[in-house]
């Protein structure tokens, strides 16, 4: 299977995700480690590829700095959604759409990309490891790859958190397939592993959402939203929080060809 297709929940993901505190939070860390990793990569227009990226809120940021971007998702919904995104922020020339599974994007683009985003998608695919190694595929010698993943610990300390017992012993099975909550939650030392087999050097983790879902008072979560994404921030970069995120990011970069030899 390619993965979950949105297009049957795509206004209930818009609403639930992007409209609430706990998007806002995921926003601000992942432009965050964004801004020092387009830091890190070659001073011109790059070639990014979004893969899977749904209403296409980063996608438009990164055009609008004058970046090359080529959006896919298995979802037309969720590609009719990010090309109206698109011609409302006035970045529609320097956007692509395409209604594709990421495994199968290769076929689409004319050259190997700089950047690949690929956030909040392996969770639902049934064979991560294939997802991104044809993502790997796509992107040139010295580039980088910026992953964030569901991650298993921090759904199974949530559960914890609350009660769920009966539910982890069960080993967390997903019920409602209408639900939000990912098939697949990831080991982050599995998908540690996948990236180093295939030659990717970690050049950083963080942890997204470090706190917020935790909070047994759910008030604070808007009432004292600044002070708490200041601590998200201050706080998500360092062990042990870094692992019980509720998605853990990773930044990647592909060997250069130089590197090798």
């Amino acid at each position: 299977m390619p993965g979950r297709n949105f297009d049957d929940i795509a206004e209930k993901f818009a609403r639930n995700i992007y409209g609430t505190t706990k998007g806002k939070i995921r926003e601000a860390v992942l432009w965050q480690d964004l801004t020092g990793l387009l830091a890190a990569l070659p001073q011109r227009p790059l070639r990014i590829l979004d893969a899977g990226g749904g209403e296409g809120k980063m996608a438009c940021e990164l055009a609008a700095l004058g970046h090359q971007v080529l959006l896919c998702d298995l979802s037309g919904e969720m590609i009719q959604r990010a090309r109206e995104a698109a011609q409302a922020k006035g970045v529609s020339h320097n956007m692509q759409f395409v209604q594709s599974a990421v495994q199968d994007i290769a076929q689409h683009l004319t050259q190997p990309v700089d950047l690949i985003l690929f956030h909040a998608v392996l969770e639902w695919v049934a064979k991560p490891q294939q997802a991104l190694a044809a993502l790997n595929a796509c992107l040139a010698p010295g580039g980088a790859l910026s992953l964030m993943f569901f991650n298993h610990h921090g759904l199974l300390m949530r559960h914890m958190v609350v009660g769920n017992f009966e539910y982890v012993n069960e080993g967390m099975p997903v019920k409602n397939k209408r639900s939000l909550a990912p098939d697949y939650p990831l080991i982050p030392a599995e998908v540690y592993r996948w990236l180093e087999e295939m030659g990717m050097t970690i050049r950083g983790k963080t942890g997204v959402r470090v706190f917020h879902d935790y909070l047994k008072n759910k008030q604070q979560q808007t009432e004292a939203f600044a002070d708490l994404l200041a601590l998200e921030q201050r706080y998500c970069r360092q062990e042990p929080f870094v692992s019980l995120g509720r998605y853990i990011h990773v930044m990647a970069h592909k060997p250069n060809v130089k590197d090798e030899s």
